[in-house]
């Protein structure tokens, strides 16, 4: 039981019992071999249990308890409880070691699209020649074994498979264990031996025609992200000690250089605007389509357009540091985080290596043909089954990329299409994260409504909360003028106190109100009514007396319930929500998304053992949140989703794809996206298993000859790839 990987980590299960005696199976006993000692206290401090000891390699705990005191269900309960302790230390454990059983394999050999092109010319050159003038010289006459390898086919064959030698024959030395490319080579040579020097040219063209499709795919990928966030800059002006400029490459900058940046350039550094209003195109960054002001105080991201204006910006990061710089490194290095159906692919593809050698024997001695035995060689599963998972992935992360989702690795594509539990963060995600008045109520109809916004801004002046924000934002839009007022007193999580005209100003929540015994009772209708609306309450009084009430709502993003029903068509069984909100607003958005349930009040702490406790009773979790305050969360999904994000440091170190735009609709998007890679990837293997297989009956029955065992193994293997690059014609916003 403890052994099967299907069973969630958490979930203890009784191995063998006897009176007194229990030995309890549970997976996290694996990854939790420091603690032992730690865990069996917990158990021996207890009256009712006379001994525990842990086994980590079989992944269950002997307990030896007084039955008089205890029983075995009590125990079962116990264990859960102390095992839970150490949730987070166990996915943190497992993750790595998951990372660490990655296969060793052979990758798909990354060489350039041009350097290919350059060993296709070559080689359809020579075959060309040979099949048009049927001319067959070698530099050594007769019909000795080496004249077979000095013909002009021979000689073209082996320089172009020379590469190949270092990683197959390197391989087999090591290792022990033969890999693709070691096929490769011995079926090239064989080709030779037997005389079948335009036979393996062939092989040789198709199998570089597939590897030029799967190279153009990764170019694509990079080109992709670099032609939406690339600098292409090599200059920029720093500032000298004398205040004057001077032109210098982008290399040279360093931490803490100053450089001025003007209209129409891009920025070239991450920093803080020291100098200089300007307004700021960041959509390549932070995927907001509207500039911003960048005063000083400001920061700046390389890869944004200055459209108007001149700072002046204190570097802090430059060069490889940059936030656009690791965006870049993410995509590109997206390759190396395979998924686990490409390991599975990678691992199969190695295991089936020796089995073609065995069949070349089988069928040699069988039938006591060279031929036959060759063709066992020729045709092989590895090659397809590995470029079927690695060309879908990385024309699955190129599409996302261009739709301005970044995706930092195969192995989230899988998990994603494998989700059936999504959480939500309210505050920036489900919601916009930017508080609006939505509602001000007069307690005097002499009073208007601009007379009380003209009031409460007077407290809410220097305040950084963002309802104070939102007052400050509708005086602006009204026009209002901020009153010569006194200074302002601030009470920490009640409100603020100045004075207007002499008369004390009293702006807050309605215990703030209660404290300073003023009277709410009469618009207590209207509270109530605001409150049912999920709207929350600033308290205005002015003079000892209430004079308003202001209804501030966190606007729900525009698609978000549309978005929320479609990811239930496409598989999301339950939607949480986790928020650090009181209880009364977490209810009103669930009501309002159609949520399954939520748990509100929570630190960031506590949404790490919300989606872990999830993630226990066996469910592969998405978490969606801003990348800040959900950092943790994000970290210990399965798959952890930015959206939009409004710091894209944060974003970037805590997700596993970070969505750019704010369009909610995106998530269902690519959650196609992934689903129709699996898909491609699972058609791939039936493609290469069914043809390769087919291929080998009819070889060893006599009916296809080498020359065609090539064409048929090798256009499987285009074919393969060839239908992944369908991926590249994607359409996210259609969903085809």
């Amino acid at each position: 039981m403890a052994l099967n990987k299907n069973i969630p980590l958490f979930k203890c299960s009784v191995i063998h019992t006897m009176p007194g005696r229990v030995r309890v199976g549970c997976r996290a006993f694996q990854y939790l071999s420091k603690l032992n000692s730690k865990i069996e206290k917990n158990f021996t401090g207890m009256r009712a249990i006379k001994s525990a000891k842990i086994n980590n390699i079989t992944r269950n705990i002997l307990i030896c308890y007084d039955k008089r005191l205890t029983s075995q269900d009590e125990i079962l309960i116990l264990l859960r409880e102390i095992v839970s302790k150490y949730s987070i230390t166990v996915y943190k454990n497992e993750r790595g070691d998951i990372g660490r059983r990655i296969s060793q394999v052979k990758e798909v050999r990354e060489e350039s699209t041009e350097d290919i092109l350059k060993r296709v010319a070559v080689n359809a050159g020579t075959l060309s020649y040979s099949l048009i003038t049927k001319q067959n010289w070698s530099l050594i006459s007769g019909t000795s074994m080496f004249s077979k390898f000095t013909t002009i086919p021979a000689l073209i064959s082996i320089g172009l498979i020379a590469p190949l030698f270092k990683t197959g024959i390197g391989s087999f030395r090591y290792s022990l264990k033969p890999n693709a490319d070691t096929l490769t080579i011995i079926s090239i040579i064989s080709s030779l031996l037997l005389g079948k020097d335009v036979s393996a040219l062939t092989i040789i063209l198709l199998s570089d025609v597939a590897e030029l499709l799967t190279a153009y795919t990764m170019e694509k990928t990079r080109d992709s992200i670099k032609n939406m966030i690339d600098l292409n800059e090599e200059y920029v002006w720093k500032q000298l000690e004398d205040k004057t400029v001077k032109r210098v490459s982008i290399k040279s900058i360093k931490e803490k250089d100053i450089v001025a940046i003007h209209t129409g350039e891009k920025v070239c550094v991450d920093g803080k605007v020291l100098s200089g209003v300007a307004v700021v195109d960041e959509a390549s960054i932070t995927g907001e389509f509207e500039p911003s002001v960048k005063r000083t105080g400001s920061y700046v991201f390389a890869g944004s357009i200055v459209k108007n204006g001149n700072v002046t910006v204190a570097t802090e990061k430059a060069g490889d540091n940059t936030v656009v710089s690791r965006i870049i490194h993410l995509v590109e290095e997206a390759a190396s985080k395979k998924a686990p159906i490409q390991d599975y692919a990678d691992k199969f593809a190695s295991y089936l290596v020796p089995f073609n050698f065995a069949f070349a024997a089988l069928t040699y001695f069988a039938t006591k043909s060279a031929f036959k035995a060759l063709n066992m060689l020729i045709i092989d599963y590895s090659c397809g089954i590995k470029l079927s998972t690695a060309t879908a992935f990385s024309a699955a992360i190129n599409t996302a990329v261009r739709n301005g989702v970044l995706i930092k690795g195969g192995n989230y594509i899988e998990s994603l299409s494998k989700a059936d539990t999504l959480i939500f963060d309210k505050t920036g995600t489900l919601t916009e994260g930017r508080p609006q008045i939505v509602s001000i109520v007069s307690a005097d109809k002499t009073i208007k409504e601009e007379d009380i916004i003209k009031i409460a801004v007077t407290a809410e002046e220097t305040s950084s909360h963002p309802m104070a924000k939102a007052v400050m934002r509708k005086s602006g839009q009204l026009d209002i003028r901020i009153p010569k007022h006194g200074d302002i007193i601030t009470y920490v999580g009640r409100g603020n106190e100045t004075t207007l005209e002499g008369k004390i100003v009293k702006v807050g929540n309605k215990a703030f109100m209660e404290e300073s015994n003023i009277d709410t009772s009469q618009l207590e209708s209207e509270e109530e009514m605001l409150i049912s609306r999920g709207e929350s309450i600033i308290y205005v009084s002015f003079d000892g007396k209430l004079i308003g009430l202001i209804g501030i709502q966190d606007k729900m993003r525009d698609n978000m319930r549309k978005a929320i029903n479609n990811l239930r068509h496409k598989g999301i069984d339950e939607i949480i929500l986790l928020t650090g909100d009181l209880k009364e607003q977490a209810e009103i958005v669930v009501d309002k998304m159609g949520i399954d349930s939520y748990e509100a009040e929570l630190l960031p702490e506590n949404k790490v053992q919300a989606v872990l406790k999830v993630q226990s009773q066996g469910s592969k979790t998405v978490m969606v949140g801003d990348g800040i305050n959900d950092a943790p969360a994000l970290a210990y999904a399965n798959v952890g989703v930015a959206l939009g994000g409004s710091s894209t440091d944060a974003a970037l170190e805590a997700s596993d794809i970070s969505i750019q735009g704010n369009d909610p609709m995106m998530l269902t998007s690519v959650i196609e996206l992934s689903n129709k890679t699996m898909n491609i990837v699972r058609q791939n293997f039936g493609l290469v298993i069914g043809i390769n297989s087919l291929g080998l009956v009819l070889s060893a029955a006599g009916v296809l000859p080498v020359f065609w065992g090539a064409v048929l193994h090798n256009s499987s293997t285009i074919l393969v790839v060839s239908n992944s690059l369908r991926l590249l014609f994607h359409n996210m916003e259609r969903g085809i």
